[in-house]
């Protein structure tokens, strides 16, 4: 029943700054954690930044000091704020949400993923 909206990629210079956005839907039982991976061609993906239901945040090394994870709960939103953006960051960005289902098993919804390109 959930679904995740993603919202924000684009194409930037070097340097500069993106906000993504994903907005959730649909009944969710039971909210663990929100998080954006990412994945650029011919490479696995990868955890970028994640949020836990109590507000912790853990980021990927590489984008440490540079990338912040928010959330807005009264619009079931999570934002990841991207600045000094460098050209590996070049990737497809996908909205992650883990939570429960109805029968009490925790599960991961995904976004159809949105593309940021930066360019040098």
């Amino acid at each position: 029943q959930v679904q995740l909206v993603e919202s924000g990629g684009g194409l930037v210079q070097a340097g500069g700054s993106l906000r993504l956005s994903c907005a959730a839907s649909g009944t969710i039982f039971n909210l663990y954690a929100m998080g954006w991976y990412r994945q650029a061609p011919g490479k696995q993906r990868e955890l970028v930044a994640i949020i836990t239901s109590g507000g912790s945040t853990n980021y990927a090394d590489s984008v440490k000091g540079r990338f912040s994870i928010s959330r807005d709960n009264a619009k079931n939103t999570v934002y990841l704020q991207m600045n000094s953006l460098k050209p590996e960051d070049t990737a497809v960005y996908y909205c992650n949400l883990a939570g429960g289902t109805s029968l009490g098993y925790a599960t991961n919804y995904w976004g159809k993923g949105t593309l940021v390109t930066v360019s040098s």
